[in-house]
């Protein structure tokens, strides 16, 4: 026992506590400075960037000064850095032929911070999916359907998809199909839905409503009703504009149709042939004189 805590008591004798002590020191106000600049650099990035972005690089550039940080103490430990870089580029490549999709998702992320097609809180449409935005990582992007589903896009899909921001402007256009009977006069038509937008209080005057023709169908004459809005107030228009065009057709007379079928069999084809048959009272009407003329053979006989 004596050898052993004399020989860990030369063990200890021979650390070099100053060096170690540097080290938390240059690690201590190492992560100081990385946080005052993660800071400074947040405010000014806040000014250009929405607030998930500025997040992300402030994040970065934390990062990378406390890797610079305890890349220094490790030097003033003794540790040689051209040993450690070596190390660290052939775990890198190590690791990148690992997760090559995690590398791709990452650069995927960074081309989304920079470009910035949405932000948090948007309305979006990523494929088939719709939702809010709730984040923006370096990862994935998280979203919230209208049925309250979490869905996580890779930003390596995400820029290979098509992306449809409903929020990026502040008026949306609302585009309803209406189709009328051929005998409706369309410019009655057409006073009766402006009185109708006019009417709707969520409805914009400038641009105002437009209506489109769209083609001759089949049952009657589609159209096109374009009506301006809010962008939040566009759910309540669409819900309630349609309900409010059917009250106001009805109103006016107006009809709606609904398909129809109609068989012809041609000018050349003969009707059908109809037979009547004789009342089977009048039939035993005409049989009773045979009958009686037969008995009165008989008798006879």
């Amino acid at each position: 026992m004596g050898e052993l805590g004399t020989g860990l008591w030369n063990q200890l004798l021979g650390v070099n506590w100053a060096g170690w002590l540097q080290a938390a020191i240059i690690l201590f106000v190492g992560w100081l400075l990385a946080r005052l600049v993660a800071r400074a650099a947040g405010r000014l990035l806040a000014l250009r960037l929405d607030v998930h972005q500025t997040i992300i690089l402030r994040r970065v550039v934390f990062y990378v000064i406390l890797g610079l940080v305890v890349a220094s103490a490790l030097h003033q430990l003794g540790f040689r850095l051209g040993v450690l870089l070596g190390a660290a580029g052939i775990l890198t490549v190590a690791i990148g032929f690992a997760s090559q999709t995690s590398a791709s998702n990452l650069i995927s992320g960074l081309f989304l911070i920079a470009e910035r097609p949405f932000q948090i809180g948007d309305f979006v449409q990523i494929g088939d999916t719709v939702g809010e935005v709730l984040a923006i990582d370096l990862l994935s992007v998280k979203l919230r359907t209208r049925d309250n589903l979490f869905v996580r896009v890779p930003n390596e899909t995400l820029v290979k998809a098509q992306v449809t921001n409903f929020s990026r402007f502040p008026i949306r256009r609302f585009d309803m199909k209406v189709s009328v009977a051929y005998k409706e006069d369309l410019d009655r038509v057409k006073n009766t839905l402006e009185a109708v937008s006019d009417a709707n209080p969520l409805s914009l005057e400038e641009p105002k409503p437009q209506l489109f023709f769209l083609a001759f169908g089949d049952s009657g004459i589609e159209l096109q009703y374009s009506v301006w809005t809010l962008r939040e107030n566009f759910i309540e228009l669409r819900n309630g504009l349609p309900m409010e065009v059917k009250k106001a057709f009805d109103a006016a007379g107006i009809q709606i149709p609904f398909p129809h079928v109609s068989l012809y069999a041609g000018s050349a084809t003969e009707p059908f042939p109809v037979r009547q048959v004789e009342p089977v009272e009048r039939a035993r009407e005409q049989r009773r004189p045979d009958d009686s003329d037969q008995e009165d053979v008989g008798s006879t006989r």
